[in-house]
């Protein structure tokens, strides 16, 4: 193995489905980066925990956060950490989004659920931090440019518009079929909340789309640069 070990900073669910998407998720970043040693820290809810991850590293590392904006975790949460881990010489990467290679992913799992051109509606999770919601509302204008169709961004929590309201509104303005894309790494509570926003189909969460374990390694090399 060269250069510092990757840890991957997941959020966590409960759900097994979701653990297994972002331990096959980093099945896929080995594979294109196979010189590369690579760990997942989850911040709640899974295990291993982040400070169990950092506390048996040594050497050098990157944090990388599986996060899609950059909010409580990334500003608070991942700090707060590596304050325990004063053994490892450490940085931190910035949040995978938003960027033109997840529109790409996001694009790729319309496609596989039949979008066929409607308007879109982003579901993100949501975060109680402006900066974090600011940044999936630049993920939709990134999106909209992608796909040429309108996309309107929306927050399962934390944020308005909720992705029904955002729906509903696109049907008050007489667009009779609207998508819902999953603005999700993994699948959970959340995915299960934005299926249920009364579109015509929501699309499956980014997952192991190769767009972005790609984007991982970017965000990799730029914070060991």
């Amino acid at each position: 193995m060269t250069g510092p070990t990757l840890v991957a900073v997941a959020h966590g669910t409960r759900d097994p489905a979701g653990v297994a998407t972002v331990e096959a998720l980093l099945g896929l970043v080995r594979s294109l980066r196979p010189g590369v040693r690579v760990e997942v820290g989850y911040l709640d809810l899974a295990r291993p925990s982040l400070d169990e991850t950092l506390a048996a590293l040594r050497g050098k590392a990157v944090l990388v956060p599986l996060l899609l904006g950059a909010g409580y975790h990334v500003h608070t949460d991942i700090p707060t950490a590596l304050a325990t881990a004063p053994h490892l010489r450490a940085s931190v990467a910035r949040a995978l989004g938003p960027d033109p290679l997840l529109a790409t992913a996001l694009s790729a799992r319309l496609a596989e659920a039949g979008w066929a051109g409607s308007p879109v509606v982003l579901a993100a999770a949501g975060s109680t931090d402006p900066a974090a919601n600011a940044d999936t509302a630049r993920m939709a204008t990134m999106l909209q440019a992608q796909l040429s169709a309108p996309v309107l961004p929306s927050y399962l929590c934390a944020g308005s518009p909720t992705p029904a309201q955002a729906v509903a509104h696109l049907h008050a303005e007489g667009h009779d079929s609207v998508a819902v894309a999953g603005y999700l790494l993994a699948p959970g509570f959340f995915s299960r909340r934005a299926a249920r926003s009364g579109a015509v189909l929501t699309s499956a969460p980014l997952g192991t789309h190769t767009a972005v374990a790609e984007l991982i390694l970017r965000r990799y090399d730029e914070a060991r640069a």
